[in-house]
């Protein structure tokens, strides 16, 4: 049975990426403005998809860190891993994305994330991974259509007739829940130019933001449920994680 170890990461063109990201995100949709994109394979089949570029929300990103410009960030825009991947499969191939970044990328010091407590959950793979919690904000933004699509309500704003696909936010179910902002630093040294709190990952069960796989569940009680469950273990905090050497499967951006 294959681990963790037999994950391979390399860079992949974004038509790839834009493919694997429409078959198994949640979402079903891509991130326009991604620029770099990891494929995740085990053997020569593509599991899994890692995308970064420019934050979609420019002006709130950059004073996160002081003295940064548009070239030391970048967001981390998708995450995608079908069942197929072994546990632990996340943190080892952020573990690598982040190794190729701080070697082809030098400039880039630090990546921000977000965790979507409206339709997936509260940021485990990103809490395992190194990264730091810095935000917690109700999401009152997304609406779930009749068909099922889920929608941000952007997008019905951004209509001259405020419709989506002839649908109106009146006909759909609004969706309660919780942002979590997250942030990875790979060059350490910029932890000391955060303008923002680091949150203790206590403050997201004090918040009531806890969720897992869409639903409402405390961290908890997570650590009961998940004992069995093969995904990442919950401690309160972060959890290191061997990175991959560069014979475990990464491979360097050109």
């Amino acid at each position: 049975m294959a681990s963790a170890k037999d994950i391979v990461v390399k860079v992949i063109n974004s038509r790839t990426a834009r493919a694997i990201v429409k078959k198994i995100h949640y979402s079903g949709k891509c991130t326009q403005n991604s620029q770099l994109h990891f494929g995740v394979f085990i053997g020569e089949k593509l599991c899994g998809c890692l995308q970064f570029g420019p934050p979609i929300d420019r002006r709130r990103m950059l004073p996160l860190v002081a003295g940064s410009t548009w070239g030391n960030m970048l967001e981390l825009n998708r995450m995608a891993f079908g069942p197929e991947l072994p546990k632990f499969s996340e943190s080892r191939a952020i573990s690598v994305c982040m190794k190729i970044i701080k070697k082809n990328y030098p400039q880039v010091k630090w990546i921000v994330s977000f965790a979507d407590g409206c339709q997936c959950g509260d940021g485990t793979i990103y809490r395992a991974s190194g990264f730091c919690l810095t935000a917690i904000n109700k999401n009152s933004t997304m609406y779930k259509t009749p068909g099922g699509e889920v929608v941000a309500d952007k997008t019905f704003n951004n209509s001259p007739v405020r419709e989506y696909k002839g649908i109106k936010t009146k006909d759909c179910e609004k969706l309660e829940g919780f942002q979590l902002r997250y942030i990875y630093f790979i060059d350490k040294t910029y932890i000391e130019k955060l303008t923002v709190p680091i949150l203790p990952f206590s403050d997201i069960d004090k918040a009531g933001a806890g969720m897992y796989k869409g639903k409402r569940i405390s961290i908890k009680d997570r650590r009961v449920t998940k004992a069995t469950s093969g995904d990442q273990s919950e401690s309160g905090g972060a959890i290191p994680t061997n990175t991959l050497q560069q014979n475990e499967g990464a491979e360097d951006a050109s």
